[in-house]
């Protein structure tokens, strides 16, 4: 855009070109010019019968010291100029069809392109502006190209307004206009030269329109290159296919992703998808943005399955975007953060159960078969899996864990093999993948395989015998490369016997079994797991360093543990809470722990661990809520009906825990 006082000047200038047309003002033009030159060079500074734009132009070169009559081109060394030839390439190649187009209307004349250091790149027509020239007004004085170049707008220049002699006498009227690149910066400048006759106001309107459509095209290009690197650095294949669904073109990564190149371009995007994908029934849903799951057909006879996105062009035609499906599951494994944390440095104690238990553990991780954790619930099963993980060949791949027994029955199917859109009512758009495909090229860790509903026992049973999986919905299986870890609480060989587990899936897991040993057989490993536990816990907790006090640990020692290293670590950070010096103290301890340990057993002797555990909570919240039954039954989570019940069940009272200086309870609350 020309600025106000510019464009007021090119008004004034085209009214004098237009004077140009008319022979008598031509005459007396060239003559007024003549004798302006030759005050000019005499020292007079007042050259009122110049334009303003030369008159300054002249007062410059001569005091720049040009001599008016010499005349020769100065250049640019050949490698310097091999040099701005290279960096101006694009401009170059852009400009030469619209110079060539420009030269058809202007006979008998020529066009130069000139950088923006007044350097002739490119030159077309008759008595060539040589290449390498500098044309920079302090070099050649009063020339077009270089008024253009210094003014950064649309000039000319008359025959005999050129401050040298050679140019005045060549009889050629020029006008000259800027390059800019995209961000308006000036690159150069286009200028043509034209015989007398042929110099009109028109010409100066298609110089300026020439040089406008090299910087539009120069803008359009850098545009067109921004897109096409956003599209290469995308992380999926992006494809353009015309209205009758053939390739027109195709980014780096679907280009890597289909092992295609240029000559595949035209090629019926049909040909590479399975035949049973109605593509044209998908593709004819023109302004819904579909996904869905594509297998893709590769030259070297393999197949690729990916989820697949069109969305239509409103000009014909469609946009592809592909991510194959192990990307997919890539990008969701490190959303789920599934990595295995644990190595067995990290399994603490030294008993000979748990050595023994490790030993076998370490032996499970240099094969590939499948392992059967066996142990009580709190004794640390997942940490074996992690550990057996990481020392094995897969421990590059994901470790995903699932609780089989956390997942509602009728979902659990869903969750491990996935689903393909529509499978069910509130199945996710696309599809989803199941664990199984998540932990490919992993580990895959079944918590709690105890609890899995028989149904899914079936397709456990074909994913560990085939290698395959088949989301619920689909035709098809295929291929997954996952080592299975499974874990229980429960006596899997009795709940074959009481139907409640398929025979035939407990054989295919129980090929590694290991039996992780509750903490009361291994109690000579508590000291070194309580170290353990205040030294992370504390830092966790941002509490100062701790130990144990020795009465603490001997209570510690001599407590049963039915919920073993889980509730150890629970009774350890509840201490860590309420200690007040640096050492945790018996006081700090669970009022239930520390009366079991002193012998108030209560019947003690004839429960299960599982309720031991049980009895010792109750007790907790109790003593806690100063036997409160209302406070106590939230505390737990239950009714105070069910917490009646269980007073009942374990001979429970209690009034033996409230405190006579306690108003806040009252008897039956």
């Amino acid at each position: 855009m020309l600025e106000l006082g510019a464009a007021n000047d090119l008004s004034q200038e085209l009214l004098f070109v237009s004077e140009l047309q008319q022979p008598a003002s031509a005459v007396a033009i060239e003559r007024g010019l003549d004798a302006a030159w030759v005050d000019c060079l005499a020292g007079d500074s007042e050259l009122s019968a110049l334009r303003s734009v030369i008159r300054a132009s002249w007062l410059r070169s001569r005091a720049a010291g040009v001599e008016a009559e010499e005349f020769h081109y100065e250049f640019v060394e050949p490698q310097e100029l091999t040099s701005r030839l290279a960096a101006n390439r694009e401009v170059l190649d852009i400009a030469a069809p619209i110079m060539a187009e420009l030269l058809r209307y202007n006979p008998g004349g020529h066009l130069n392109l000139a950088d923006a250091d007044g350097v002739t790149l490119s030159a077309c027509g008759v008595d060539l502006t040589p290449l390498g020239s500098r044309l920079l007004e302090q070099v050649q004085g009063t020339n077009c190209t270089g008024l253009a170049l210094r003014e950064q707008r649309l000039v000319f220049v008359l025959a005999g307004e050129n401050f040298k002699r050679e140019l005045r006498e060549r009889h050629m009227h020029c006008a000259s206009a800027p390059v800019r690149d995209p961000q308006g910066r000036l690159l150069g400048a286009l200028t043509l030269t034209a015989a007398v006759g042929n110099f009109h106001c028109h010409t100066l309107g298609t110089v300026q329109a020439a040089a406008e459509a090299v910087s539009r095209q120069l803008a359009l290009k850098a545009l067109l290159d921004e897109q096409q690197r956003v599209l290469e650095v995308l992380n999926e294949g992006v494809i353009l296919l015309d209205d009758g669904r053939h390739i027109r073109s195709l980014n780096g990564y679907a280009r890597r992703l289909l092992q295609l190149d240029d000559q595949q371009l035209g090629r019926p995007f049909a040909s590479l998808i399975a035949q049973d994908t109605d593509l044209g029934h998908w593709l004819d849903r023109r302004w819904e943005r579909q996904d869905r799951e594509l297998t893709l057909l590769l030259p070297d006879g393999g197949s690729l399955p990916c989820l697949a996105s069109a969305s239509p062009i409103a000009q014909g035609g469609w946009v592809l975007s592909l991510r194959e499906n192990r990307r997919i599951r890539e990008i969701t494994r490190q959303l789920l953060g599934t990595r295995a944390r644990y190595s067995f440095a990290d399994i603490q104690g030294r008993s000979a159960a748990l050595q023994d238990c490790i030993r076998l553990a370490q032996a499970a991780s240099r094969s590939e078969a499948t392992v059967l954790i066996q142990g009580e619930s709190g004794v640390g099963k997942e940490l074996f899996a992690q550990a057996i993980h990481n020392a094995s060949s897969r421990c590059a791949g994901p470790f995903v864990a699932v609780n089989c027994g956390a997942i509602p029955r009728d979902l659990v199917q869903s969750e491990l093999f996935g689903h393909v859109e529509g499978a069910f009512t509130g199945a996710a758009r696309g599809g989803a993948a199941g664990k199984f495909e998540l932990a490919d090229g992993g580990t895959l860790f079944l918590d709690e395989i105890g609890d899995m509903p028989l149904d899914a026992q079936i397709s456990l049973l074909r994913v560990l015998q085939e290698g395959e999986v088949t989301r619920i919905g689909a035709k098809k299986a295929h291929a997954v490369d996952v080592r299975v870890i499974a874990a229980t609480h429960r006596d899997l060989a009795q709940a074959v016997v009481g139907g409640s587990f398929r025979e035939d899936v407990f054989y295919r897991l129980n090929v590694l079994t290991l039996e992780v040993p509750p903490l009361r057989e291994r109690r000579e490993d508590i000291p070194k797991l309580v170290a353990t536990m205040l030294k992370s816990l504390g830092r966790n907790l941002e509490r100062p360093p701790q130990a144990i006090a020795d009465e603490a640990l001997a209570l510690l020692m001599a407590h049963n543990w039915p919920g073993n290293v889980r509730e150890l670590e629970n009774v350890i950070e509840r201490a860590i809470n309420l200690a007040q010096g640096a050492f945790i103290q018996p006081a700090d301890l669970p009022p239930a722990l520390v009366r079991v340990a002193n012998g108030d057993a209560e019947a003690e002797s004839h429960l299960p661990p599982l309720e031991l555990g049980e009895r010792d909570l109750i007790r907790a919240a109790l003593e806690e809520t100063a036997g409160n039954i209302r406070r106590s039954a939230s505390l737990l989570g239950i009714s105070r009906a069910g917490i009646y019940l269980k007073l009942k069940r374990y001979g429970l009272d209690a009034g033996k825990f409230r405190r006579l200086d306690d108003d806040s309870t009252a008897p039956g609350d």
